[in-house]
C-alpha cells in the first residue's frame, strides 16, 4: 500500500478544533525496554499507578478545544482495546481510538497515512506525542504561543546539559521570537543544549504537504543499484525494489519533516522549565515515577498515600495492595495491585509491580520488582542512585557499562539474604546467591 495519495478533501465540520495523535509505536520497537515490555507494551507499563498513555491523555484532557485522540501504533489491535475501555470512562470528553499500522511507518508516515481520518471534521491544528516521554505536557501554553504567532509548527524544548545534548534532536532558536532557525537530529557535533521533547504542535494545513513532499523527494531520489553476482542479477533487483518501495514509505518527522520546516514554515519553540524525561529503557520508568509522583503531590493528588512515620512522600499505593504498617515506604515508591509488602521491610525509589510479594525485613532500592515476583525475607534488591539532572541510567562498573536500576522481569524470585545488585532479571529465574552487575538470562 503506498503512501503516495493526494490529500483528499476535507468533510464537513467545525472549524477550529484541535485532535492530538499519539504515537506508540510498536512490538518490534521498544526493545531496550525489556524485560518489561516482555509482558505488556511499554505504552501500558505503569509508571507512578497508571500507563504510561494515560499521562498524556491527562494532559490532552485539559484543552478544552480537543476532543478526539488517536493512537497510532502497529500493535495488534486487541492489545490497546481494555484500556481504551477504561480510558473512555476515566476521560468522558475524549473519543479515543486505535488506528493500527500495517506495518512501521514512521513518525510521519503513521500521520499521513491516516490523515483522512485524522482532518475528517477540518481541525485547525493537530498535537502529536511521543507516548515514551515523561513531562508535564505544556499543551495549552503551546497552543497559545502557536496562535500569538500564527505559527504552522510549535515544538516543545527543554534545556539538558551539553555532554547529553547530542543525544537528542538540537534546536537553534531566536531568543527574542522563538523562532526555529535550524534543527539536527542527534548532531555529531555540539550546536546547542535546547532539545527535542517529542512534543508537537502542528498546522494541519503546514504538516501534511510538508510530509507529502518529503514522500516525494524519497521517492524522485535516484537509487544507486547494487550489483551482485550473474546469476543473481534478477531476484536482485526485485530485492533492492522492494526494500526501496518500503524504505520510501518510512518517514520520520525528526529525520525527515522538522528541518525542512525550520528553514520553510513558521515554526516556533516552547522552552518547559518543568521536568522532562525520556522513557527508553526499562530503567528509565523509575526516574520517571518519580517526577510523576512529585507532580502529583504538588497537585495535592488524593490517590496518592497520606504521609506518616512510615510513609516519606509521594507513594502510591494501589486499594488493593496489601503494605504492613511496621514497613517503610518512600520516597516516590509505587505499589501496584494486589502486591504485598510485608513487616519491616524498606522500599526507597521503587516500583512494585501488581501480585508482588517483597517478605519481612527486605530492602528494595531503587529497582522494578516484576509481575508475581518475590523479594525472600532479609534480602536486599538495589540499584544505584545516578544524579537527578542525568538522563542516562546506566553507569560503569569496573569497566563494563551496566544498568544502574536493578529490574526483576516477571515472576523472578529472590531467595531470603540473598543481595541483587545492579542486574537485569530475566522472567522466571530463581535467584539463590548474591549476584552483582549482571544480566540474568
Amino acid at each position: 500500500m503506498s503512501l503516495q495519495i493526494p490529500l483528499r478533501e476535507r468533510s464537513n465540520g467545525v472549524a477550529g478544533a484541535t485532535k492530538a495523535v499519539i504515537l506508540v509505536g510498536g512490538a518490534s520497537r521498544g526493545t531496550r525496554f525489556r524485560p518489561l515490555s516482555l509482558d505488556v507494551p511499554k505504552p501500558l507499563f505503569d509508571v507512578a499507578g497508571h500507563p504510561i498513555i494515560w499521562h498524556c491523555l491527562t494532559a490532552i484532557e485539559k484543552v478544552p478545544s480537543i476532543q478526539e485522540v488517536y493512537l497510532i501504533g502497529y500493535y495488534e489491535e486487541s492489545v490497546f482495546r481494555d484500556f481504551i475501555k477504561d480510558a473512555s470512562t476515566q476521560f468522558p470528553n475524549l473519543t479515543i481510538k486505535y488506528l493500527r499500522e500495517y506495518q512501521a511507518l514512521g513518525t510521519a508516515g503513521g500521520l499521513y497515512h491516516f490523515r483522512d481520518a485524522i482532518l475528517k471534521g477540518r481541525p485547525e491544528h493537530i498535537f502529536v506525542l511521543n507516548s515514551d516521554v515523561c513531562c508535564s505536557f505544556p499543551l495549552n501554553e503551546m497552543l497559545k504561543l502557536a496562535q500569538e504567532k500564527d505559527a504552522e509548527a510549535v515544538i516543545l524544548g527543554t534545556r539538558v546539559s551539553e555532554e547529553a545534548a547530542t543525544n537528542f534532536g538540537c534546536i537553534v532558536s531566536d531568543a527574542h521570537t522563538r523562532r526555529v532557525l535550524h534543527y539536527v537530529e542527534k548532531p555529531e557535533s555540539y550546536i546547542s543544549n535546547l532539545i527535542n521533547c517529542g512534543v508537537y504542535l502542528f498546522s494541519t494545513d503546514a504538516i501534511f504537504p510538508s510530509i507529502r513532499t518529503a514522500i516525494k523527494r524519497r521517492t524522485d531520489r535516484p537509487r544507486l543499484a547494487s550489483y551482485r553476482s550473474s546469476e543473481n542479477l534478477a531476484s536482485s533487483f526485485m530485492l533492492d525494489d522492494e526494500a526501496e518501495s518500503e524504505k520510501n514509505e518510512v518517514i520520520r518527522l525528526e529525520q525527515d519533516i522538522l528541518s525542512d520546516m525550520a528553514d520553510n514554515k513558521q515554526f516556533f519553540v516552547y522552552e518547559t522549565k518543568d521536568f522532562w524525561r525520556q522513557i527508553k529503557t526499562a530503567g528509565s520508568a523509575i526516574p520517571a515515577n518519580a517526577l510523576y509522583l512529585q507532580k502529583a503531590m504538588q497537585n495535592g493528588s488524593q490517590e496518592l498515600a497520606p504521609p506518616s512515620a512510615n510513609i516519606i512522600p509521594p507513594v502510591y499505593i494501589h486499594p488493593t495492595a496489601h503494605v504492613h504498617p511496621t514497613a517503610k515506604l518512600g520516597p516516590n515508591v509505587s505499589i501496584g495491585p494486589r502486591a504485598t509488602v510485608d513487616a519491616g521491610a524498606r522500599v526507597k525509589e521503587s516500583i512494585v509491580l501488581e501480585d508482588a510479594e517483597i517478605k519481612h525485613d527486605a530492602c528494595v532500592l531503587y529497582s522494578i520488582i516484576g509481575w508475581s515476583s518475590r523479594v525472600g525475607a532479609w534480602a536486599r534488591v538495589e540499584g544505584t542512585p545516578t544524579p537527578v539532572t542525568s538522563h542516562n541510567t546506566s553507569i560503569v562498573k569496573n569497566g563494563v557499562k551496566v544498568q544502574a536500576i536493578t529490574i526483576l522481569g516477571k515472576e523472578c524470585a529472590v531467595g531470603d539474604e540473598v543481595r541483587v545488585q545492579n542486574c537485569v532479571c530475566l522472567p522466571f529465574k530463581e535467584l539463590k546467591r548474591d549476584v552483582a552487575n549482571e544480566v540474568i538470562m
